[in-house]
């Protein structure tokens, strides 16, 4: 108890699964979350937990993104948990689920990273904690295409980002987990 006392924690896809279980965590540790999701419903329920605040944002959304960094003065860790599992091989996925799991599982940690790391930067330290996946470039799933490799492309940025701004006490890291039970995963 009392590890990330005063720290200030934001992420997305909070509302379920591993978002919501790494909120409480944060939160219990003594840490000011900002648990941010689309489903408003299962957000407020998380509302109710002492130490977590509450933001409806969709993180594919630059405006609602820099509307939200405008309220928040100081960040020091930014968790991007936000995923969609596209289930299917190449020949099952249409551009349109290849363009959808890319906006949402890559180009929304691109803009959050964007929006949020000059705040780190101007603190001279943050944490950046990316959601990736062991089906990426780690190990190959079946029926997993445009997931794995938006997953592995999560990889990438990080590294990406870990290189260029760890002289300027920026860490930025990314969990691989395997399955989890979670809501998504019960669908």
């Amino acid at each position: 108890m009392g590890r990330l006392d005063g720290k200030i924690i934001l992420l997305s896809a909070a509302a379920q699964g591993i978002g919501r279980a790494a909120a409480i965590a944060f939160a219990k540790e003594g840490a000011k979350v900002i648990a941010t999701d689309i489903n408003e419903s299962k957000l407020q329920e998380l509302g109710k937990c002492p130490g977590i605040q509450v933001r409806v944002l969709d993180v594919t959304k630059k405006e609602q993104i820099e509307n939200l960094a405008k309220e928040i003065e100081k960040i020091d860790v930014l968790c991007n948990i936000a995923g969609f599992v596209h289930h299917g091989t190449i020949l099952e996925c249409e551009e349109q689920d290849w363009d959808f799991t890319m906006n949402v599982n890559v180009r929304s940690m691109y803009l959050m990273i964007k929006t949020f790391l000059p705040k780190m930067l101007k603190q001279k330290s943050g944490n950046i904690i990316n959601m990736s996946s062991v089906a990426s470039s780690i190990k190959g799933v079946v029926n997993r295409c445009v997931y794995s490799t938006s997953k592995a492309a999560v990889i990438g940025l990080t590294k990406a980002v870990a290189a260029d701004f760890i002289e300027q006490g920026i860490r930025c890291n990314c969990i691989c987990p395997g399955t989890v039970d979670t809501p998504s995963l019960q669908e």
